[in-house]
């Protein structure tokens, strides 16, 4: 197993897994290039990620994704792992804000994020459709925190 750490000119390579966890390329593409990009490979690519500097003690993971294939594997908590080493010592705080879906509330919290705040109706104000995971409607994005 090996993650890299991705150049800008090939960060498009990514989008189909980046599109699993942001069905919106236009919203992709409001962070991708201003942020760094993660991806896991164990044999081929299982999964990536990306983090963006917020300020000068915050970055956020703004997407995470995993073959769904291989969901439930642990590459998504190892992608984690990788990069709360690498931003250790540059940031005193990671962010990531995702909807209020149960199972996703979980594996961040089980990866030591807590629940920060929370922005009334981004989903619906920000998307040009109703956002669903499964069939769950996203209205609110949840921010959860860790220290690094």
């Amino acid at each position: 197993m090996r993650i890299d750490k991705i150049e800008d000119n090939s960060k498009q390579n990514f989008m189909d897994l980046l599109l699993l966890a942001d069905e919106d390329v236009n919203m992709i593409e409001k962070y991708l290039y201003r942020g760094e990009l993660f991806a896991l490979y164990d044999d081929d690519l299982k999964s990536v990620c990306v983090v963006t500097r917020e300020s000068a003690g915050v970055c956020e993971l703004k997407n995470i994704a995993t073959y769904e294939k291989w969901h439930k594997k642990g590459y998504g908590s190892l992608l984690l792992n990788h990069v709360f080493s690498y931003y250790k010592g540059k940031y005193q705080t990671m962010l990531v804000g995702t909807g209020d879906v149960p199972w996703i509330m979980n594996f961040y919290q089980n990866n030591g994020f807590r629940i920060s705040h929370r922005i009334k109706n981004f989903f619906t104000d920000n998307y040009d459709h109703p956002m669903y995971d499964g069939d769950v409607q996203l209205a609110d994005m949840v921010y959860l925190s860790k220290d690094l």
